[in-house]
């Protein structure tokens, strides 16, 4: 339960049904995360949750607990995305104590939010490394409530790569190679969101030297349609070429969209030396299916 509306909005709902809805309370611990600024949840200015300082945390466990509409069973919060820093977690974990503590509710989700390395240099704990931060912070407050998580991103991130084919390759002497290949921000529009970065390679030449630094950027009429700003490939890397960047797993497919009336890519799933389609690549057919004109 995020806001006192939705409240509203069940208990009009469950007015006459009888009907007791269990909830958890969406606690805003008013904890900065270390992340890019449109995926910090948990701060204090924040759209999402209760305020923890302000009061509303309060306001909302007394309001759900006196209503016929609800019962709650259980709080939670979340501090933002691709965090790697563990002790961001324990921080809201023992910022939430005192208020979890007293109210004795059986369950405390702490969100999710841990990061994943998507190119060479960065380093995010283990979920098993996360998992024992939480644990001992919660342990350390006096936390006895069975504690949940929303691990997502960092189990299902690097399970996933897009594949790419290469149409055009423009070199400007001095300046920069652009390497254009057939997606971009309508498949993967984090680098446009957030400045993710990517690596690249080419699945031919999967242990090959990579020399070459090039602009992986996309086919949409923007400049700012980046895939990798600073790719590292190999040196005969060619137009038809098939371009892989990996770890897109989470928030690939999610976030696609059909910008410029682009087509979405198909979902194929691999395991064992066998593919299936699990989603099927979209067509002209599809893309104007809903059009009434």
């Amino acid at each position: 339960l995020d806001s006192f509306d939705e409240l509203d909005r069940l208990e009009r709902l469950h007015s006459a049904d009888g009907i007791t809805a269990e909830v958890l309370i969406r606690v805003t611990p008013g904890v900065e995360a270390h992340t890019h600024e449109y995926v910090m949840t948990g701060q204090v200015d924040s759209k999402f949750g209760f305020g923890l300082a302000c009061g509303d945390a309060a306001r909302a466990v007394e309001r759900v607990a006196g209503s016929p509409a609800t019962e709650v069973v259980g709080l939670h919060c979340h501090i933002g995305s691709q965090i790697f820093l563990s002790h961001s977690f324990a921080k809201a974990v023992e910022t939430m104590a005192d208020f979890v503590r007293p109210l004795g509710l059986p369950e405390l989700c702490v969100g999710g939010g841990l990061g994943v390395p998507y190119v060479a240099g960065e380093q995010a704990p283990s979920i098993s490394e996360w998992a024992t931060v939480v644990h001992d912070a919660c342990r350390r407050a006096g936390i006895d409530a069975r504690v949940t998580a929303e691990p997502g991103r960092s189990i299902v991130a690097t399970a996933g790569l897009t594949l790419y084919r290469v149409g055009t390759i423009k070199e400007i002497a001095g300046v920069r190679t652009y390497v254009s290949v057939d997606g971009g921000m309508s498949d993967n529009p984090r680098p446009v969101l957030y400045g993710s970065g990517y690596e690249a390679f080419l699945p031919r030449a999967a242990g090959a030297e990579r020399p070459r630094v090039a602009t992986v950027v996309g086919k949409h009429c923007e400049s700012g349609d980046l895939v990798v700003r600073d790719a590292h490939l190999p040196a005969d890397v060619a137009v038809g070429d098939v371009l892989c960047t990996p770890v897109t797993g989470a928030y690939g497919h999610s976030m696609a969209s059909n910008y410029n009336k682009v087509t979405r890519p198909a979902v194929v799933f691999v395991a064992d030396g066998r593919a299936r389609v699990v989603v099927r690549r979209e067509s002209l057919d599809d893309l104007l299916g809903l059009d009434e004109v």
